[in-house]
């Protein structure tokens, strides 16, 4: 059972934009950075340090970093980004992401857009930005008595990610809510797209999926389909997820989950039963109480938690015969 999400929407949400392997060429950049400037003034920072925007705690500097406070903003300063042919990552609140210690090459777009408003139809739907934290907007739901969107209450993610990643626990995910979501794909002009357009899969989604050679399309808004229920029969649920999740995952600062739940089984469970429950690799920690949640205990790197990451993959495959796979998104520079 899940409860991160990234970014965008890769990732908290995330989405990548520009060519994976390719490296902006300085000039290209300070082309860029003149453009962005130009645009959203002194919002444009360089060498912004990613640990101070990731729940994880870790990660170097951005060549670029921009705050964007709409969904017009967002697909504008994403569209900058393509035209100058520069790597771009849209970062939402920075869970289910492990940046490097090298940092991010290209713009890291902040996506603040948080725009939420009711839709009146039959099932009732609501319409938020994408930047817009997933805690945030069922607590708003709750207000307006709608339901189908408790099992994201504690998860630190925005709703951009949740629509990449195909967030969810308890049972249920977002493919199970989502309408239509309004994607900025390269070369286009935003576009609505139908949930079937998605793909849907465990914690995956085309959007997440891109061709190593194109680059991934970024979620602006989306439109979610819900129920109207009594406000105490919501509140009920929430105390309940609330209480599971206090029960059963860790504090401290971590990504969310580190790895996809296989086939029939538990990443947590193979990794506990394979003797890792606890192991620490500098600052890095793996949860003495839920095993598939990597912890940094303060100062820890991103290489500390690419050690822990490697050791628990060969631990499992070599015992149980089992690959383990990544549901947090890697970003940033690394060395092979």
């Amino acid at each position: 059972m899940s409860a991160a999400i990234g970014c965008l929407a890769i990732p908290s949400c995330l989405a990548m934009g520009g060519e994976r392997a390719s490296l902006t060429r300085p000039e290209a950049l300070d082309e860029l950075a003149q453009a962005l400037r130009g645009r959203f003034g002194q919002r444009l920072r360089r060498g912004e340090l990613l640990a101070r925007h990731t729940t994880l705690g870790v990660g170097g500097p951005a060549d670029l970093w921009l705050t964007v406070n709409s969904a017009a903003e967002l697909a504008e300063a994403v569209g900058l980004a393509w035209q100058y042919a520069s790597p771009c990552l849209v970062l939402g609140c920075g869970a289910n992401l492990l940046v490097s210690d090298k940092g991010i090459r290209g713009l890291v777009i902040h996506n603040c857009g948080r725009q939420v408003r009711l839709v009146e139809a039959d099932p009732p739907r609501v319409l938020a930005e994408s930047g817009v934290l997933l805690t945030s907007l069922v607590r708003r739901l709750v207000g307006w008595r709608l339901s189908g969107l408790e099992w994201a209450i504690g998860i630190p993610g925005t709703l951009g990610g949740a629509v990449v990643n195909n967030a969810g626990a308890y049972g249920r995910c977002m493919a199970d809510s989502l309408v239509r979501a309004q994607v900025l794909l390269p070369g286009g002009e935003p576009a609505w797209q139908g949930v079937e357009w998605f793909a849907y899969d465990y914690r995956s989604s085309r959007l997440k999926r891109p061709r190593p050679d194109t680059r991934a399309g970024v979620v602006l808004q989306a439109e979610l389909a819900l129920s109207r229920q009594p406000r105490a029969e919501i509140e009920d649920r929430l105390a309940e997820y609330t209480s599971r999740r206090r029960a059963s995952q860790p504090t401290g600062a971590s990504a969310g989950s580190m790895f996809k739940n296989p086939g029939g089984d538990y990443a947590g469970r193979l990794i506990e039963a394979a003797g890792l429950k606890g192991v620490r690799v500098g600052n890095a920690h793996i949860s003495p109480l839920h095993a598939n949640f990597f912890i940094n205990l303060g100062n820890a790197t991103a290489a500390d938690f690419m050690a822990l990451i490697d050791l628990a993959r060969r631990r499992v495959q070599a015992q149980f015969g089992v690959e383990l796979e990544l549901e947090i998104q890697l970003a940033g520079e690394w060395d092979e």
